[in-house]
């Protein structure tokens, strides 16, 4: 084997030097696929390099192939198979290896079972749930046996772009030899399963070869566990003779303080069942590791991974293996059988992690995947569910706003509906007498107990709370196994209902958006995240209406991830249309959505006016002038708009063709710019300047988490003074960037601070609001993260906090109020901090690390992020108390209109020369077809 490692500028004469004089066949294979090309890179290159520099005779043959191509797995029988082509009388040309190319059929066949890895490896597979630690705990485990044994380790992980939540696959190896394995372990002496539920829909005893070590993280004991284990499971353990542990490994770490964080309990078991090293010292090395990753956020949480490793063994317990299987539980399918074909056949392969195995005739011909299937992913994931006391509820809708994932979810219904309801399904009749059409009808309010990712932020955020029993709210969290078959069946009639959309001048724009379907749901964000229940928001205002330009970043990962997206569609048929760009060009992309909706409903307009006496007046009328502001007003254009399709094929005008092809842009669109901050603060800063000057009507949101949440917490230009964050290791030294200010001073912008936890009623305006202004808006939409080193389950709450403490300030800026000078356009939201900033950043641990680590920078760093709090708020004070004229939107236009109109009245020779400027099309109409 030769392995290239300068590619270019190639050596010609190193590389035919390098072959042996007897090479008569060479395999070249590329990491890489070129489309339209003879060949891939090096495939060109060594055939090239040969027919110049064979020293004599004839150049062995070359035959080229691509392997390790999306990540797919490259391992010694995929290496065999391509040696074994060469031998072959007519080798392939061209292949690919590790891919079953049933199209092209260029793929090669390997051996399943061919197996190089060395005696005296153990290798060992850790099931694991993203942000639990598992991946962090495997890594710890490889370092104390690289640094305390003389065994060689290595750790290989398998896990999905999704945020945490998804399934990971840790992979470790350790021996007497190097560790040179770059596949992933077929035959496993030790699998370990950290999440019960997966029992019930992965095979993960698929790689335990036989007399293998089986490790579960169950909430039932060595005497319950075989009972509660589906039969394909027993089987398995009997099967392949297994010896079996468990350990609750959530009740340690929930006495520890840990909460969720289960590593350090799993990590102690596995080391004390391998016997990699004498127990008490191995114990002692675990808590060293914990040290120095932990260590700088204090001795509080150095003692609770302490006592969780402590209390490890003592819970660690094995089970007698009965002799047989008496399971009445089995797998539960992947999917619901109720999913689409597709979702059937090709999604739910990904599911399991088995995409590698699909054949390129099952990936659609054009590139195109469903949307809307998320909701066929039922990960099933809390601990605990949220269960509503329709008792004390008083339907404010805060905990359906703010869900990150669309899990709790509010109705109206009508009384009727409940005589075929689920006997535990809950139901109340809606409270507030104001008049709505929905008086008289019925309130639920439910969770979808497979979506729910169990992080408490709607019980947190609930205002209502039992005149008995202090703690109880209207909706509290509990076990999910004891509420997980009644909820299942009380979800799937809630979807059933009817969806009830009553007008935003019946009923309040926070009620009336929650009885609104969410076109987002079921999102793979982190569980807690503070993005996403912003972007269902916008979903549930303008989805059946809504463009998305999204920069790549926690949204893109999110938002349009493989296998499943959770932007969705409602009954008919209409959904957002979301597109993904870049960072440095997601702004100038979204304003070229915008520019080609406005050139096709400008000549929408024009060929409507053109074809009016065909149309029929009303008709056409109606269609050009129709307001288009309430969801009512929409229908009815739509309306307008199928009955315009309907006439429009009768006509053999060509206008009537083009007509046809642009008529769904006469319904009006709503565009939203969707980032985080550092593509918004940094590397798009100037595209987003660009597209707030232009005048256009687009709306900029800002999920302002201030870091690079999404490629491991680097510091942007919205990290606040006084934050640690990469690049930022000893806290940032210069404060946040005021992007709503730079807004603010072009005046025709409409501008908004938000966050969700601290005033919900004024979020929900401020989208409102900002979707009504005809020009640019920009709302920057503060984003509680993970990386912030917060309890996330009191994501909101803490958001409320920040806007007490003067971190962050709610504003509203609406050009709209300063036309003709009558009014102030900043408008405060948020009143005089109440509390020192100290009181607030001290409870995240990117401020309480660097006081840990160094404190006296810490307070220097900190007096300053205070003087910054206090000089902001003065700022916006002063501005507040200013009288600005605006210029209404289009006067500069008019007036523009107006000159031009005037030149071209007096012949001047830059003014347009025919009637069709503008791309308006000519007035005579022709029945040839014109391109």
């Amino acid at each position: 084997m030769i392995k290239v490692r300068l590619y270019r500028p190639f050596d010609v004469k190193r590389f035919v030097e390098a072959l042996p004089a007897t090479t008569k066949r060479i395999a070249v294979l590329d990491r890489t696929k070129e489309p339209g090309a003879i060949g891939e890179p090096l495939y060109q290159d060594v055939v090239t390099a040969l027919a110049e520099a064979w020293p004599q005779g004839m150049p062995p043959r070359v035959i080229g192939g691509r392997y390790g191509l999306s990540s797919k797995e490259y391992t010694p029988a995929m290496a065999k198979a391509a040696l074994d082509e060469l031998t072959r009388a007519q080798p392939k040309r061209h292949f690919t290896v590790g891919i079953v190319d049933d199209v092209t059929h260029l793929s090669l066949e390997w051996d399943q079972a061919f197996e190089v890895e060395p005696e005296g490896v153990t290798r060992a597979v850790f099931y694991g749930l993203g942000a639990d630690g598992t991946v962090g705990a495997t890594k710890n485990t490889v370092k104390i046996i690289g640094e305390n044994t003389p065994l060689h380790a290595q750790g290989y992980f398998v896990y999905d772009s999704k945020k945490s939540g998804a399934i990971t696959v840790s992979h470790l190896r350790f021996g007497p030899k190097p560790i040179e394995s770059t596949y992933l372990i077929r035959e496993a002496d030790f699998v370990a399963c950290h999440q019960f539920e997966f029992m019930e829909k992965l095979d993960v005893l698929a790689l335990a070869r036989p007399g293998a070590t089986f490790l579960l993280n169950s909430p039932y004991g060595p005497e319950q566990v075989w009972a509660k284990l589906p039969r394909e499971a027993q089987e398995a353990i009997l099967a392949k003779r297994l010896k079996f542990y468990v350990v609750d490994a959530l009740a340690v770490a929930r006495e520890a303080g840990l909460a969720g964080r289960i590593n350090t309990v799993t990590q102690a078991c596995f080391v004390a069942i391998s016997g990699i090293l004498p127990r008490e010292e191995a114990i002692a090395k675990i808590k060293d590791a914990i040290r120095k990753t932990y260590g700088r956020r204090g001795e509080t949480v150095l003692a609770r991974n302490f006592a969780a490793v402590d209390a490890s063994l003592a819970a660690l317990r094995e089970v007698q293996v009965p002799s047989r299987t008496d399971s009445v539980l089995t797998r539960r399918p992947t999917v619901p059988q109720a999913a689409p074909e597709f979702v059937q056949r090709v999604t739910a392969m990904m599911m399991e992690g088995k995409g590698d195995l699909l054949p390129v005739s099952a990936m659609p011909h054009d590139g195109t995947f469903p949307i809307g299937t998320t909701q066929w992913e039922k990960r099933s994931i809390a601990q605990e569910i949220p269960i509503w006391d329709e008792a004390i509820c008083t339907q404010c809708a805060i905990c359906p706003l703010v869900c990150p994932h669309a899990a709790i979810r509010m109705t109206v219904f009508d009384p009727k509906e409940m005589e075929r309801a689920p006997a535990g399904f809950k139901a109340v009749p809606w409270a507030r007498k104001d008049g709505s059409p929905l008086e008289g009808m019925l309130y639920s309010l439910q969770v979808a107990p497979d979506d729910c990712t169990g992080c408490g932020i709607c019980v947190d955020v609930c205002p209502t709370r039992s005149k008995q029993v202090v703690k109880h709210k209207a909706v509290n969290m509990a076990p999910k196994l004891e509420h997980l078959e009644a909820e299942r069946a009380n979800y799937e009639f809630f979807l059933s209902l009817p969806e009830v959309r009553p007008g935003f001048d019946t009923i309040d724009g926070l009620r009336g958006s929650q009885l609104r379907m969410p076109l987002f749901e079921y999102s793979g964000a982190c569980s807690g995240c503070g993005e996403t229940p912003y972007l269902k928001l916008i979903s549930q205002l303008y989805g059946d209406r809504l463009l998305v330009a999204n920069a790549t970043g926690c949204s893109s990962i999110y938002g349009g991830n493989l296998p499943t997206t959770p932007w969705s569609k409602n009954a008919d048929g209409q959904g957002p249309a979301w597109s993904n760009s870049l960072f440095e060009d997601n702004a100038e992309f979204g304003l070229g959505m915008r520019l080609a909706i406005d050139a096709q409903r400008d000549l929408a307009h024009a060929l409507v006016r053109e074809l009016r006496a065909e149309i029929g007046e009303e008709l056409a009328s109606a269609l050009l002038e129709a307001s288009q502001d309430t969801d009512e007003q929409v229908r009815q254009q739509r309306e307008r708009v199928r009955k315009l399709k309907a006439i429009l094929p009768q006509l053999r005008f060509p206008e009537a063709r083009r007509l046809l092809a642009v008529a769904d842009s006469l319904v009006v669109r709503s565009v939203w710019i969707v980032g985080g901050d550092g593509w918004a603060y940094d590397i798009g800063y100037g595209g987003l300047d660009h597209v707030l000057a232009s005048g256009r009507n687009v709306n900029i949101l800002v999920l302002d988490t201030e870091v690079y949440s999404n490629t491991g917490g680097q510091a942007s230009k919205s990290t606040p003074r006084g934050a640690v964050a990469k690049f930022a290791a000893a806290g940032k030294s210069v404060g946040k960037k005021d992007l709503g200010m730079i807004a603010m001073a072009y005046g025709n912008v409409y501008v908004a601070q938000v966050a969700m936890g601290a005033n919900p009623v004024q979020t929900v305006r401020t989208f409102q609001e900002a979707a009504s202004w005809p020009g640019p808006s920009l709302i920057i939409a503060y984003s509680h993260c993970i990386a912030h080193g917060i309890d996330m389950t009191t994501g909101m709450s803490h958001q409320r906090d920040a806007v007490k403490s003067g971190y962050l300030t709610l504003y509203h800026y609406d050009p709209r109020l300063g036309m003709g000078g009558a009014d102030h356009p900043l408008k405060l939201d948020s009143r005089k901090p109440t509390v020192p900033l100290e009181q607030f950043v001290m409870k995240e641990g990117r401020y309480a690390m660097l006081a840990q680590s160094d404190p006296k920078r810490a307070r220097a760093l900190l007096n300053a992020a205070q003087q910054d709090a206090n000089a902001r708020w003065q700022l916006y004070e002063q501005v507040a108390g200013v009288h600005r004229v605006v210029t209404p939107e289009g006067s500069a236009a008019e007036a523009l209109a107006a000159g031009g109109k005037a030149a071209d009245e007096a012949g001047d020779p830059k003014a347009p020369d025919d009637a069709n400027a503008g791309g308006k099309p000519d007035a005579t109409r022709s029945e040839e077809t014109t391109s």
